[in-house]
């Protein structure tokens, strides 16, 4: 959302109004523009390009690695808990500045004038002045996003054994092999309790709903882990005992 006057528009000088580094903010009761929000608000924006590196990565998933049968269902509180918690979870994620970026949106939006080729000269301009404060970011951020990676490779990597299983198979399912298979019978569901883990980490673990979002995690998926440890036993009677449920080694 741009300002209507004559200050020269860039990634930079838009980036600037929603990070509370313009004079802009004046207009919303001088909100804190202190380097230290900044910077939160900084630290929201790469948790959540995070986590849409993460749910763009399952919808292709979804549609193009499982290959799931016609017959297939999910329960509705499955899928209404699913639906409740990707909308909390980016939230979540930028709590420090959710109210104050919507309230200016939603303020500016009613002055918009939408002129096509100034936003075209707009978007073609110094990206650099854009990506910037995000190369500032600190150590736990980089780490968590570190942390991050590491889970999500291994998640791509199960997710592309269940979808090669599912396409192979003719009429039994059988049993997956590979990376973290040999560890535990849900390394999806681990991977994913270590994805949340490097966002808590690059969140600095400051914002309480955050361990709130981690925790719900660890938990709902720990159950789903269970009862897939108890349906492979059940169903393979050569099924390997060494194997955890979600934790390796321990649970």
């Amino acid at each position: 959302m741009a300002p209507l006057d004559s200050v020269s528009l860039h990634y930079s000088t838009i980036a600037s109004h929603l990070t509370g580094g313009s004079h802009i903010f004046s207009l919303h009761k001088s909100r804190s523009t202190s380097a230290q929000h900044r910077h939160r608000v900084w630290r929201s924006v790469f948790l959540l390009l995070l986590m849409e590196l993460h749910v763009m990565r399952r919808l292709y998933e979804t549609l193009y690695v499982f290959n799931y049968s016609s017959s297939a269902r999910m329960h509705i509180f499955g899928y209404l808990t699913g639906l409740f918690f990707y909308i909390a979870a980016p939230l979540s994620l930028c709590t420090c500045c959710a109210v104050e970026v919507f309230n200016f949106t939603a303020d500016q939006v009613a002055e918009i004038n939408v002129e096509g080729r100034d936003l075209l000269s707009i978007t073609g301009s110094d990206w650099w002045g854009y990506v910037k404060p995000i190369t500032k970011l600190g150590w736990f951020e980089w780490i968590g996003a570190a942390i991050f990676i590491w889970g999500w490779v291994h998640q791509c990597r199960c997710h592309a054994i269940l979808g090669s299983v599912r396409k192979e198979r003719t009429s039994e399912y059988q049993i997956p092999h590979g990376d973290w298979f040999e560890l535990v019978s849900s390394p999806h569901y681990l991977a994913e309790m270590v994805i949340y883990a490097g966002l808590l980490v690059a969140s600095r673990g400051a914002d309480f709903t955050v361990w709130l979002l981690f925790e719900f995690v660890v938990a709902n998926l720990g159950f789903a882990a269970a009862e897939t440890q108890r349906w492979y036993l059940h169903k393979f009677e050569d099924y390997p005992r060494k194997r955890r449920a979600y934790l390796p080694y321990i649970y």
